[in-house]
This record gives structure tokens, C-alpha cells and sequence, in this order.
């Protein structure tokens, strides 16, 4: 699950991983699951099924953004010092370019801005085909303190 080199960019806090795989709470539901933390992104996965899908047997917007906020904000987490701050989400777009209709999508976050109050993560959604199913934009705001 883990993969990471010495030139990674998550914060040396973090370097018991072991509890990521813990730390989604809504996202149990969705049947949500961390699959990889490489160097600079993070990978998750999440079936197309009756929870998943809107009335027309296809996958929710909705899902893909739980799934897209999931895998943004484990990654905007894991660049922070966890003893100091904690990460939240502020804002998340999404561009629905297909749908998909069975299997699991997996969604991969990689950063396009770590800041100082703030982090901007792209995330790709793609089928088990690695065909596009949709594309985020996740913006993470830190915020001083412990996870409550």
C-alpha cells in the first residue's frame, strides 16, 4: 500500500501510515478503500454499486465527489505536521466526463499547491479500464490544532 521513497513530499510526521487506512468515517459506507501513498499522491478506490449509483444504474456525481474529498483530503493531511494542524475540506469541483456502471472507480490526488493555510489537489477518477470518469479540483484549508 505504502510506496514511498526518501524524496517524498509528505510532512515527517507522518511517517506511520498504518492509520490511514482508519481514518474515513462516511467514506465506510461508500465502501471506500486506500490503496497506495506513493511519493507525491495518494490512491483510492470504490465500487460502482447500489450505494454508488443514481436511479439511472450509473454512478452518483455525488459519490465521486465523497470518493474525490476522500483521497484530497487524506493527501492534504499528509502534508502537514498531524502534532500541529489538520486539514478540511473548503472546496471541491467536478467535471463528469462519462459515467460508469459496474466495477470500482479509483481516484488519484496529486498536489497543485501546498501552502502555508492552504493545499489545491487535482484528482483524477478513472474506471478499472484507467478510462476518465471525471476530474476534481479539491482545495483543503489547515487549520491549527488537534482532529477533534
Amino acid at each position: 500500500m505504502f510506496n514511498l521513497s526518501e524524496d517524498n513530499i509528505w510532512h515527517s510526521s507522518n511517517k506511520n501510515l498504518d492509520n490511514y487506512p482508519d481514518m474515513v468515517a462516511m467514506d465506510k459506507h461508500l465502501g471506500i478503500e486506500l490503496v497506495e501513498i506513493g511519493d507525491d499522491f495518494v490512491i483510492t478506490k470504490m465500487p460502482v454499486s447500489d450505494k454508488t449509483k443514481q436511479p439511472f444504474n450509473i454512478l452518483h456525481g455525488g459519490a465521486s465527489c465523497v470518493l474525490a474529498e476522500t483521497t484530497g483530503s487524506i493527501a492534504a493531511n499528509l502534508v502537514l505536521d498531524n502534532l500541529k494542524f489538520y486539514a478540511v475540506g473548503l472546496e471541491i469541483n467536478a467535471n463528469h466526463i462519462t459515467s460508469a456502471s459496474n466495477g470500482s472507480v479509483y481516484a488519484k490526488a496529486t498536489a497543485l499547491h501546498i501552502g502555508k493555510s492552504t493545499s489545491v489537489w487535482n484528482i483524477d477518477i478513472t474506471d478499472e479500464n484507467n478510462k476518465r470518469i471525471c476530474f476534481c479540483r479539491f482545495t483543503a484549508m489547515n487549520k491549527e490544532g488537534e482532529r477533534g
